[in-house]
């Protein structure tokens, strides 16, 4: 018999399954019976060059989830009910979001010119899940800051949204209002499996790439330092492998200069 748990048991419970178990791999979706068990039912895709997120990254590269650690992080809204931990929990190289209540987690540091890769995983069962990443974040912390939001949203990672009337330009053949949707076909793994995200913010250039593929373009983006967050948005998500490197002060992006 499948037993339904409160999002907050259920981390609960991936914790102390977790700190036994052979998780890297895996997405966990179920607990079974009592015991808790585990069921895993995600997998990965792709070939992820570097590993698990426990280490071994080229020098240039600043992991930003460290085993249990958010000293690299700061949640927003900070007091949810006494317990941020409620929201966000960090095992194993792993982040684990609730999804409620509404907010974000940004980084402590700010970045201008950075290229961020990071991995992501929605509960299948569940079904569809959103969330965002949200780049070059202001120093007004509210819901939602004024950034540059490349889009989480099951089937539809890739898509900008544009918050606060961030200066930029987009394309306007795929433009309406703030949402600016993907170039090509989605790229995204089915639910449940591990998927990629690739952003590289440098200078007014933003180019954004799901599982390698390229899927958005953003120009004359206002360079301004500022963080980079991870929404909570009513959907139950893992995160893995949140890693960024500061780029120097060259306008060209990957794909504008045939890399």
């Amino acid at each position: 018999m499948i037993l339904n748990f409160s999002t907050s048991a259920r981390i609960s419970s991936l914790k102390s399954v977790i700190s036994g178990s052979m998780f890297v791999r895996m997405c966990p979706v179920l607990l079974l019976g009592a015991a808790a068990l585990f069921v895993p039912a995600c997998g990965t895709s792709y070939s992820y060059a570097y590993g698990d997120g426990s280490g071994g990254y080229p020098y240039d590269w600043k992991v930003l989830l460290k085993g249990d650690s958010l000293d690299a992080w700061k949640v927003f809204p900070s007091d949810t009910k006494g317990d941020a931990a409620a929201t966000w929990t960090a095992k194993n190289n792993l982040l684990f979001c609730s999804g409620t209540p509404a907010g974000y987690i940004a980084t402590v540091s700010e970045f201008t010119n950075f290229e961020l890769e990071l991995e992501w995983c929605f509960d299948p069962s569940k079904g569809a899940g959103n969330s965002g990443v949200l780049l070059r974040v202001q120093q007004k912390d509210e819901i939602w800051p004024k950034s540059m939001e490349a889009q989480l949203q099951s089937r539809h990672a890739g898509d900008i949204w544009n918050i606060g009337d961030f200066p930029a330009k987009v394309d306007p053949a795929r433009t309406q209002g703030r949402h600016t949707i993907r170039m090509g076909e989605c790229a995204e793994a089915p639910l449940g499996v591990w998927n990629r995200y690739r952003i590289v913010m440098n200078g007014g250039r933003l180019e954004m790439y799901v599982n390698g593929e390229l899927q958005n373009v953003a120009t004359d983006v206002a360079v301004l330092p500022g963080r980079i967050a991870l929404q909570s948005e009513g959907s139950y998500i893992m995160f893995r492998n949140i890693r960024v490197r500061e780029l120097g002060n060259a306008t060209k992006g990957a794909a504008e200069a045939g890399k």
